[in-house]
């Protein structure tokens, strides 16, 4: 019963051969079985049991929801009513929100089921999940091997059948990068699709909430509920409400022959992206993908994105500076820790911030308040600025070759933890595939495709899926028919 998608739960709930409360003690039983994984920093079995009671309560009723009584995992960066809100930090160690964020509060509408809030790298600062509070989560597939970040304890949960499906948040990869490394399917929406209220914030112009799951299938499904104008984000869009199911199992154009549904689908491959600093593992299980869109009837088209080395400098500009802007809310005053110990005001800053933020948040403070200062701002930010705007128009010149975007989601599988923790520049080195993305606000997802090769055999490989903005739900489809045509997706690592 764990390994099923949701489709297949939700039919199993339809059919009476379990219980949204036996479902929510099945996974409570397995989070409480694999707890080695560090995958989850707050367990409420009180809340989640009360949540599937009123499931069932809708169930018995009549109610016919798509995601009604189907358990549920929330990265800890969405502030929760009841339940621990962290974000990964001693910060905010033991605060408990008194509101729901608007994902929580959509996804609790359409009759999901808490089980538990997943570990994350800190404030979302990380892409291997080593950096929370509360200790490294450990990649199913490999314990010795990181599950990625920042998103890591929603994607081992997935990918460790803890829970059927769980969200997550995109700055710079942390969906599509612990996707790929944790062998589930992730996906990052254009940004201001799904609303960041109640989201703790990292780099507010670049924060994008999104859903984990085993399959494309099920991420629509989560898409359809969580993404929606929201009048509380002052950044979100006012759009039409979409079925971004809606073109599953469909042929890309009309008249396809027979067993080729793509026929007409063009790939871009961005000459970038296969280049030496590419694992020659990652790069086997990416061709072998591609060659199954050729057998599917899509065309390989190379286009170019030539700023894409410039995305890291640019990206750890932006990103850190947003980031002081919004940590300095946190001072010890008002809410989260406070020194114990201090002499006046300015100490007690001080000390609360030195002792409540770990030194990766640190360092992207330090790192954000020089480029804000006076005499830096427009010798970096505003430069960075500029380049990030000739990033997106390079990728609005790639579209007009291409529907989507392909390639690798980070240039190797994932590493062991602790094996880059003394030089955080080779770990910023590692979402070289994913920032440009996130930079040009961009639709973007990670499908498995494959695995490792000798020591590395075990371990994941993702291919990423870029769309044009506001094309989810054709993403969706060409991820779809890749998951009708192949396994990966329905892996499971050994043990779980």
């Amino acid at each position: 019963m764990h390994e099923k998608s949701l489709t297949e739960l939700r039919a199993a709930l339809a059919a009476k051969e379990c219980s949204a409360v036996e479902l929510a003690q099945l996974y409570l039983g397995r989070i409480e079985a694999h707890r080695a994984l560090n995958a989850f920093v707050d367990v409420n079995p009180e809340l989640t049991l009360a949540q599937a009671k009123a499931a069932d309560a809708r169930l018995a009723a009549g109610e016919n929801g798509p995601l009604l009584g189907l358990p549920l995992a929330h990265k800890d960066v969405f502030v929760t009513r009841g339940w621990r809100s962290t974000a990964g930090s001693k910060m905010l160690g033991n605060y408990v929100s008194p509101f729901d964020a608007t994902v929580v509060e959509r996804l609790e509408r359409a009759g999901m089921v808490c089980v538990g809030k997943t570990n994350m790298d800190e404030f979302a600062m990380g892409s291997s999940n080593e950096n929370s509070h509360f200790g490294p989560v450990r990649n199913p597939w490999d314990t010795k091997a990181v599950p990625g970040g920042s998103s890591g304890g929603s994607a081992a949960a997935v990918a460790a059948c803890l829970a059927p499906a769980a969200t997550g948040t995109d700055t710079g990869g942390s969906i599509r990068q612990p996707a790929s490394f944790s062998g589930v399917t992730g996906i990052k929406p254009t940004y201001g699709r799904v609303s960041r209220y109640g989201m703790i914030a990292f780099a507010s112009s670049l924060d994008q909430g999104g859903p984990f799951a085993r399959n494309a299938a099920d991420c629509a499904l989560l898409l359809n509920a969580m993404a929606g104008f929201d009048e509380r984000d002052s950044t979100s869009l006012v759009r039409d409400d979409e079925d971004y199911t809606r073109h599953l199992g469909q042929t890309w154009s009309a008249g396809a022959p027979a067993g080729k549904p793509l026929a007409g689908l063009r790939i871009g491959l961005p000459k970038e992206y296969f280049g030496a600093g590419l694992a020659g593992d990652v790069r086997a299980a990416i061709d072998a993908a591609l060659k199954v869109y050729e057998s599917l009837g899509a065309t390989l088209v190379e286009v170019t994105l030539p700023k894409t080395e410039l995305s890291i400098p640019v990206y750890y500009v932006i990103a850190p500076a947003e980031a002081s802007s919004n940590l300095s809310r946190f001072d010890g005053v008002r809410y989260g820790h406070r020194a114990a110990d201090y002499r006046d005001l300015p100490d007690m800053y001080k000390k609360s911030r030195a002792e409540g933020f770990g030194p990766e948040v640190k360092r992207r403070i330090l790192v954000g308040t020089y480029v804000l200062s006076h005499g830096y701002y427009d010798a970096y930010y505003l430069q960075a600025q500029k380049i990030r705007r000739i990033i997106a128009q390079d990728f609005q010149e790639a579209f007009r070759q291409c529907d989507v975007i392909m390639g690798p989601v980070a240039p190797s599988v994932a590493w062991d933890i602790g094996a880059k923790g003394d030089d955080p520049v080779q770990m910023y080195l590692a979402d070289i595939y994913t920032l440009s993305t996130s930079l040009a606000g961009l639709p973007g997802m990670s499908v498995p495709c494959g695995f490792g090769a000798g020591a590395n055999a075990q371990r994941p490989v993702g291919l990423q899926i870029v769309g044009n903005y506001f094309n989810e739900a054709r993403m969706l489809q060409v991820a779809d028919a890749f998951q009708r045509a192949t396994d990966w997706h329905r892996k499971a690592p050994a043990g779980v």
